[in-house]
């Protein structure tokens, strides 16, 4: 057996166990927390935080935001799933049978890496950056919370442990370029 069959061979067994451990107090709670509009009130009280700290230019930490989703979203299709073509737990006819899925959604056929974790997790990065010098221990929660969701899509059995993690690392990757390219053009327009 080659090394990556190997480590596919631990990510589905790791997979198996976290998936399998389930029960339903946790199918609700994971669904929702899996759920991009149950977060809607946690991203207008970030906005509202970040207009606290930058005033009238909270329009380029909006720019920023944007660009930020749409990199690290698009990134995790067309430069991971449309490409290593991994198949999700859930559509894996190896193992389908033996999936928790949450209300029988599956997604789409791909899942290497998880959008989720990507998203989440580059917007953790860019806001613990943002609110560094502001807020004491935003980011310990804002990290938290990215690992909570991205862990919701292992336990809805649409992603394996990998997916989540290569996510997270892509995510955090972008979250800090973004923030790059949001420090610049806030000093290009003489603002702090």
């Amino acid at each position: 057996m080659n090394f990556i069959s190997t480590i596919k061979d631990l990510d589905t067994q790791l997979f198996l166990f976290l998936n399998g451990m389930h029960n339903n107090f946790f199918d609700v709670v994971m669904y929702w927390f899996s759920n991009k509009v149950f977060w809607i009130p946690l991203y207008i009280y970030i906005f509202f935080l970040a207009f606290k700290k930058v005033g009238n230019k909270i329009w380029l930490v909006a720019l920023a935001a944007i660009l930020l989703i749409l990199l690290s979203d698009q990134v995790s299709v067309h430069a991971f799933k449309n490409v290593f073509l991994r198949y999700r737990p859930c559509h894996n006819l190896l193992i389908q049978e033996k999936v928790h899925l949450l209300k029988g959604h599956c997604g789409g056929t791909y899942g290497f890496v998880s959008s989720h974790a990507a998203n989440t997790f580059a917007l953790a990065m860019f806001l613990t950056l943002f609110f560094k010098d502001y807020m004491k221990y935003f980011g310990i929660f804002i990290f938290i919370w990215a690992s909570i969701v991205s862990y919701s899509r292992i336990y809805s059995g649409v992603h394996y442990p990998a997916d989540v993690a290569i996510g997270a690392i892509v995510g955090m990757g972008i979250g800090m370029v973004v923030f790059k390219i949001y420090e610049y053009a806030n000093t290009r327009l003489g603002t702090k």
